[in-house]
C-alpha cells in the first residue's frame, strides 16, 4: 500500500521588509522575504485579549520581475511548502533553516493604516512609516514566475491600476 503525504503552507500576512533577490551562479533568481502572520486569543485567566506575531521565512524562485513590488508592509497571500535546510556553521555546530518554497504568491493590495486587515503598526516596523496602499489585487500565478522577463505580456493601454492587470485570469483568482 503506498503512503500519501501532503506539504501544504497556507499564509495571508505582511511582509516585514522588502523582499531581497539574488542570483545563483546559474543565473537562477531567488527572492527572500519574511511574513509576519497575527493571532489574537483570549488569555483564559485573565479574560485579556492578546495579540501574537510568528514571522516566516519565506522564499521564491525566478521571481525578480516581481521581487521590486514586493515591499515592507505590504499584504501577500502566499502557497508552498515547508522546506527545511542544515548547515553547519563556523563552529562546526549543525544549524537547521525551516522556510516557505513558494508556489503562489498574490498581492493583496493592503499594508498601512487604514486597511481593513490586520494593521501595520509602528511597533512591528519601527522607524518607518507605513507604506502606501496598491490599489486591487495583484496576482503572480506560478506560470507567471517561469516565464522569462523578454517574453511577458505587453500592457493594457493606459488603463491599468496594476503593472499584472493584463496578465490576470480567473484562474489566477484562489478562492
Amino acid at each position: 500500500m503506498a503512503s500519501r503525504s501532503v506539504n501544504k503552507v497556507i499564509l495571508l500576512g505582511h511582509l516585514g521588509k522588502d523582499a531581497e533577490t539574488k542570483f545563483t551562479p546559474s543565473g537562477v533568481s531567488v527572492t527572500k522575504m519574511t511574513v509576519a502572520t497575527n493571532r489574537r486569543w483570549k488569555d483564559m485567566q485573565t479574560g485579556e485579549w492578546k495579540d501574537e506575531t510568528d514571522w516566516h521565512n519565506v522564499t521564491g524562485f525566478k521571481m525578480e520581475n516581481y521581487a521590486q513590488y514586493l515591499q515592507k508592509g505590504k499584504q501577500v497571500y502566499v502557497e508552498g511548502r515547508l522546506q527545511t535546510r542544515s548547515y553547519e556553521d563556523k563552529d562546526g555546530k549543525k544549524l537547521y533553516y525551516t522556510e516557505v518554497i513558494v508556489d503562489e504568491l498574490f498581492l493583496c493590495g493592503g499594508g498601512g493604516r487604514g486597511d481593513s486587515g490586520p494593521q501595520v503598526t509602528d511597533e512591528m516596523y519601527p522607524g518607518d512609516a507605513a507604506p502606501a496602499r496598491t490599489s486591487g489585487p495583484v496576482s503572480m500565478p506560478r506560470s507567471a514566475q517561469q516565464r522569462p522577463a523578454q517574453t511577458q505580456a505587453p500592457q493594457s493601454s493606459g488603463h491599468s491600476s496594476t503593472p499584472f492587470e493584463a496578465e490576470i485570469t480567473d484562474d489566477d483568482v484562489p478562492f
